[in-house]
């Protein structure tokens, strides 16, 4: 069987192979599948043609039944194939799938790539090539829209970068994800170029998953990080900026991202943002948000909303759209700043809420800690608390300092760190 398995490959036959993989296959032992698999692994390497021709979607039937036929074999292999083959084969499936804009076949086959510590071993991998391959897998997930699945593969490759780093002890990174796998990674020479991939491929994770907070730094961190190499050109970094606008904008009200948007609001390229169609209107928009304007449903705002991904216009539980909640929590806040106290009714005409809706925003936002302020239901007031709010914007200022100051710091360590 095994010469018959050599032929077909050699001759294109995937018929016959379906054949020997099917019907033939269900009569062997165990061991027998394992050392014909081994075969045809072998077999299909030494075949310049066989992937290509094989995996042809113009012919589906075809197709898929020599996705099965290598998936059968590859779910069936000994421990130990000569030269790491089946890790060869997987890299061979996936680029030719990936060109198929077949991504999650692509991305699984990918995914059973096998790693060992030994470094004796052929399928012992670098830190390098691990993050590589995770990151990889990741994008292909998320080009599918499986947001679950890249966030698995991302951290895994979050994992792997970390060995990357001369002294993880000197480098940090403060986010409001508590996720310490996926803390700053210090470059070191060579590997700068998969670092920056797997930073976008997380903020974009982070993004999807719609922790747009956390996406919005990552993003200004990559549109700041690139300017130190010339990796990658200057229209990226400024998509990567836009993208960290656009975050910053969705993002929940908390003085975390009243930082934030006081970063991109300083930096010299918000206005260049208005040169791009699709970002046409945000640096209006953030700058409304950062002097703490109340934002009224215009041109802007629809501009700003036609031009999000899907998960961004995504409506919530509460029956609001994402855009919809960013405006309200900002709007309440702009009106703490112009008013002492309002009855609801006032401000759930201004917030175009009903007045039940609006208390329980309201509610929500003095919980969170994110507006200063109580209620009197028998009133049907909301007062709001200057004092506090002072003393809060002191402490802001202080925060923006020591955050712009560690934002340098890290720049200036990865910068060093690249070239020595």
């Amino acid at each position: 069987m095994e010469n018959q398995i050599q032929e077909a490959i050699s001759k294109l036959d995937v018929g016959r192979l379906a054949e020997l993989f099917s019907v033939s296959w269900q009569t062997l032992g165990q061991s027998e599948q394992k050392a014909l698999s081994s075969s045809f692994v072998r077999a299909v390497l030494a075949s310049s043609d066989f992937v290509k021709v094989a995996l042809n979607t113009a012919n589906a039937g075809a197709y898929h039944v020599a996705l099965q036929i290598f998936k059968t074999a590859l779910s069936n292999l000994p421990s130990f194939i000569e030269n790491a083959g089946d890790n060869k084969l997987r890299e061979a499936l996936f680029e030719h799938l990936v060109e198929l804009e077949e991504y999650r076949e692509a991305a699984n086959f990918l995914a059973g790539y096998r790693f060992v510590d030994d470094e004796s071993s052929p399928y012992y991998s670098t830190p390098d090539i691990q993050t590589d391959i995770y990151v990889k897998v990741a994008e292909c997930f998320l080009n599918e829209d499986d947001i679950v699945e890249a966030d698995t593969f991302v951290n895994k490759a979050g994992a792997s970068a970390q060995l990357l780093s001369v002294n993880n002890q000197n480098a940090s990174y403060q986010d409001s994800e508590k996720r310490t796998e996926n803390d700053d990674i210090v470059s070191v020479e060579g590997h700068f170029p998969i670092i920056l991939r797997y930073k976008s491929t997380y903020a974009r994770v982070l993004d999807a998953n719609r922790k747009f907070l956390a996406a919005s730094g990552r993003y200004y961190d990559l549109s700041v990080l690139g300017r130190l190499t010339d990796i990658i050109d200057s229209d990226d970094l400024l998509e990567f900026f836009g993208r960290a606008v656009t975050c910053a904008i969705l993002a929940p009200s908390s003085s975390h991202r009243k930082r934030i948007l006081g970063m991109l609001y300083n930096d010299g390229r918000l206005s260049q943002l208005d040169t791009i169609g699709h970002f046409a209107g945000h640096s209006t928009i953030l700058t409304k948000m950062y002097m703490e304007q109340i934002i009224r449903r215009d041109h802007d705002i629809m501009t700003f909303e036609n031009s999000l991904a899907d998960h961004q216009k995504a409506v919530m539980g509460d029956g609001l759209t994402i855009v919809q909640r960013a405006l309200i929590e900002h709007n309440m806040v702009a009106v703490s700043r112009i008013y002492s106290n309002i009855t609801l009714s006032s401000l759930a005409v201004l917030l175009s809420l009903s007045p039940k809706k609006t208390e329980k925003v309201a509610c929500k936002m003095i919980l969170d800690g994110s507006l200063v302020a109580s209620i009197d239901q028998v009133e049907g007031m909301l007062y709001f608390d200057r004092n506090e709010e002072k003393r809060g914007e002191k402490l802001l200022e202080w925060d923006l300092a020591i955050g712009s100051f560690c934002s340098q710091i890290n720049l200036v360590v990865d910068f060093i760190r690249q070239k020595t």
